[in-house]
């Protein structure tokens, strides 16, 4: 689990409601429906008008990594290509057959088959780029669903104040039906700018790092995958591949 997200969660709503309470208002004020359902109805209406339905689709799928984000041990992949490396050095490329047949990760699967089919550098280059730059490109197409929500969200909170206005103007009369009026304006707006600012852009913000991170962890094992082929020393090649961790 990733603690720092959900410290900042926590801490995020902790502050609106404590230094509500502190001002004297109580959790009931901010909890209103007619609002809810504009900001939330709207920001995600507008989201499923902009983006095509894979991304969003993949922005689902995504959503859990701010809690539980997959890990990526770089030391690690080092690690497991130097013994690539080393197997290959003593048994030749076929010696690494039963490594590919068992590797749980479908992108070093792939490129330990590359290898073992005796596939040139370059070709083998083309292709896993494309694989890592087509992985990547998705992830943060889903990123950025989360992204235009938090565009989105404010200006609808605004939308929902000026609707929560005009009730309020229509019923000036009646000063029953002032209060719901301005509780849905002001709680729309609240609605709007804190769910951009403390859930949507964060969010949008952490899973492009997260894809980042993936992206630069694919590539260090096209470099070492690459560095196998072309027959390069284990030693070599660690070295070169630790410039990743840092």
């Amino acid at each position: 689990m990733d603690v720092l997200s959900l410290i900042g969660i926590i801490m995020a709503f902790v502050a609106i409601i404590g230094g509500n309470y502190l001002e004297g208002g109580h959790f009931g004020a901010l909890a209103n429906g007619p609002a809810a359902l504009i900001v939330l109805g709207g920001t995600i209406g507008a989201a499923l008008l902009q983006s095509p339905m894979s991304a969003f689709k993949r922005a689902i799928q995504t959503v859990g990594w701010i809690l539980f984000p997959p890990h990526i041990d770089m030391a690690g992949g080092v690690d497991r290509v130097v013994n690539w490396s080393l197997t290959a050095r003593k048994e030749g490329l076929l010696g690494l057959e039963g490594v590919a047949d068992a590797e749980p990760d479908s992108y070093a699967r792939k490129g330990l088959q590359l290898l073992v089919d005796g596939v040139e550098p370059e070709a083998i280059r083309s292709v896993l780029e494309v694989d890592y730059m087509t992985q990547e490109s998705r992830d943060i197409d889903a990123a950025k669903v989360f992204e235009c929500m938090g565009g989105y969200a404010p200006t609808i909170g605004i939308i929902g104040a000026v609707m929560g206005l005009i009730h309020v103007m229509g019923n000036l009369a009646d000063p029953t039906q002032l209060g719901s009026g301005i509780a849905v304006a002001f709680v729309a707006t609240i609605y709007g700018v804190a769910s951009a600012n403390l859930v949507l852009l964060p969010i949008a913000s952490k899973l492009k790092g997260i894809a980042a991170r993936q992206s630069l962890y694919r590539e260090m094992l096209l470099e070492g995958i690459l560095s196998i082929a072309e027959g390069e020393n284990p030693r070599a090649i660690e070295l070169k591949l630790q410039g990743f961790t840092g």
